[in-house]
């Protein structure tokens, strides 16, 4: 019997071992800084952790939903990656987490090298932005699953903290302050609502529309990067009691986690400055406005939870933050967001 040639078998079948192993080593000069040479396309990746005394790991994974459809469609793929830290990174920092390393999970019909380089580089962009290390990460060729170039993406992230400043909502309390921290936009959740509003799946040409209230087209404004709060978080960590990163669920479901059951925090609504593109947004899609706030950001990507004391020095370090409200008990034992 004669010699198979596996990879000619295999890339009929959807996979293409050689455009795998010239993908990796193309990424080998971007994760240069990032991990030994000699351990890049290792089966391991590789982090020594120095300094700390008691360390607690602290790990978080999350994706960037269907915003990478949007993405896609208009070419962006940096900041998909960009996005896709980001959005881990502010998981971890919620509860006082330093971050340490990150790995990536890309999934594809078949592998186009630049763009998934893109999101490469947007990843290593991003994890030195937010201090840390890309050590490792796989590309999945899965043309069974993945059609007509469709593609997922996920993160994994690890960080880590001093086991006594770990952040917990035990000590949250009535008369506590909540201290936004604004959005630059919808981030990475709500998306597949977005896209029904917008037909944008039909109608893909409205995202090159300008639009007068947003000051730009919608496709730039649906692409805007997910923000980091690691920096600013960075700065009041040792004021903060908790903090809850505003994502899937929005305001009623995020903020709950993060203050005790017999809580309830209380929004003032005239505090919050909420972008344009929600209100375009609900007005296209006749959207009741709880559960805009069921849904997005609605222009707050972090909330604070702080001692009343600590307020005005917490205000002081981080400009672009807000008071938004406050903690109050409940007689159910159960939290409720009370947006008034």
């Amino acid at each position: 019997m004669g010699k198979i040639n596996s990879n000619t078998n295999y890339q009929k079948s959807g996979v293409d071992l050689d455009k795998a192993a010239n993908l990796k080593e193309n990424m080998k000069s971007i994760l240069s800084s990032h991990q030994e040479v000699d351990n890049i396309g290792n089966f391991g990746g590789l982090f020594e952790i120095k300094g700390y005394k008691n360390p607690v790991l602290i790990s978080s994974t999350d994706g960037v939903g269907s915003k990478l459809l949007i993405h896609s469609e208009l070419k962006k793929f940096k900041s998909l990656g960009i996005d896709l830290v980001n959005a881990s990174v502010n998981d971890i920092v919620c509860i006082g987490a330093n971050p340490l390393f990150f790995l990536d999970y890309i999934a594809v019909e078949k592998i186009i090298e630049h763009d998934l380089l893109e999101i490469i580089k947007g990843i290593v962009n991003a994890c030195e932005d937010n201090n840390c290390k890309l050590v490792g990460g796989e590309t999945a060729q899965m043309s069974e699953v993945y059609t007509n170039g469709k593609f997922d993406l996920a993160g994994f992230i690890v960080g880590i903290a001093e086991k006594n400043e770990i952040k917990n909502k035990s000590n949250t309390e009535e008369g506590d302050i909540l201290i936004g921290l604004p959005s630059n936009g919808i981030h990475t959740n709500g998306y597949t609502l977005v896209r029904k509003i917008f037909d944008i799946e039909n109608n893909s040409k409205i995202l090159h529309h300008y639009f007068t209230e947003l000051g730009t087209t919608l496709g730039e404004e649906l692409t805007k990067t997910h923000i980091s709060y690691y920096a600013s978080i960075n700065k009041i960590k040792d004021l903060m009691k908790i903090s809850a990163h505003i994502t899937g669920g929005g305001f009623y479901e995020n903020i709950p986690r993060v203050i005790n059951s017999d809580l309830n925090a209380v929004i003032n609504y005239d505090s919050l400055n909420i972008p344009p593109i929600f209100k375009l947004i609900q007005n296209n899609g006749n959207i009741l406005e709880k559960e805009m706030f069921n849904v997005f950001n609605m222009g707050t990507g972090l909330v604070i939870v702080a001692l009343k004391e600590n307020v005005d020095k917490i205000l002081s370090l981080c400009s672009e933050a807000s008071i938004i409200g406050y903690l109050e008990s409940n007689s159910t034992n159960e939290s409720e967001v009370l947006i008034k």
